[in-house]
């Protein structure tokens, strides 16, 4: 069943839009909001229930809305004026249906380390979640931020990962040297001055890749941990990519030399 909200004062509608639009909320409660039905249906797909499924009136014309509206998981389902629904949404184009989401608790570190991706302080939202989404499309399914990295979970985030979170094993505040050097395989920092070419490396056995912020680059400690830094050949000449397409690059060089 689901519940209409038509007032902005109403006390749930407040707390969806103080969770859309501040970062301390979301953490201090533990929760999201994912925006469009593709992140309800990825997340619905990932086997977990939503903490509250809520949709614009207008768009339950849409046969694809009304049927992610009634059949994807939640606890709860609100349908608010499309006036209301927009401050929510947080977007220009609001796309008529959202879920509030559970964040997931930092777990512990795994005592088995794997292909990996370590992000070093990255600060842009949507270079976060673009990594992740070649991280998962690549299979690795790791992935370890330092403390000082964008939240993973915000909206922006998970827009630009469009659906990768719920495939990953996704580890926040993490020490990543002492992570690089309990790590099994080779540690590779990609570094537009290293001496070897990505294509000279060996990616065939268990690699922890490491990516830097995108204006310094990686941290003094966690450059040193690394066992092998690589660049991209550029031939066009541009000085450096971007964090996400160089990420996306090292990523499917690895897929391409196992042979995936």
């Amino acid at each position: 069943m689901s519940r209409r909200i038509t007032s902005r004062e109403n006390a749930r509608f407040r707390q969806l839009v103080k969770l859309a639009t501040s970062s301390r909320e979301r953490k201090a409660v533990g929760a999201t909001v994912l925006d469009g039905p593709h992140l309800v249906a990825a997340y619905h797909a990932s086997g977990r229930t939503a903490e509250t499924l809520f949709v614009a009136e207008g768009a339950l014309d849409k046969p694809e809305i009304l049927r992610l509206f009634e059949q994807a998981a939640a606890r709860e389902r609100l349908v608010l004026p499309d006036r209301l629904f927009a401050e929510v949404a947080q977007v220009t184009t609001p796309t008529g249906i959202a879920a509030m989401i559970a964040t997931p608790r930092n777990p512990p570190l795994p005592e088995r380390l794997a292909d990996c991706v370590l992000l070093d302080e990255l600060q842009d939202w949507g270079n976060v979640g673009s990594v992740l989404r070649s991280a998962a499309a690549a299979g690795v399914k790791q992935v370890f931020l330092s403390a000082k990295s964008v939240f993973a979970w915000s909206p922006k985030t998970l827009r630009a990962g469009q659906g990768a979170h719920f495939f990953l094993d996704i580890h926040e505040g993490v020490d990543l040297v002492t992570l690089a050097k309990r790590h099994p395989g080779k540690v590779i920092a990609a570094a537009g001055a290293a001496r070897m070419s990505l294509y000279d490396a060996d990616l065939r056995g268990p690699v922890a890749w490491a990516f830097g912020n995108e204006g310094g680059g990686l941290s003094a400690g966690l450059a040193q941990a690394a066992s092998l830094h690589v660049r991209i050949p550029m031939p066009g000449g541009t000085e450096s990519l971007n964090v996400a397409a160089a990420a996306a690059v090292c990523l499917f060089e690895q897929v391409r030399q196992r042979g995936s």
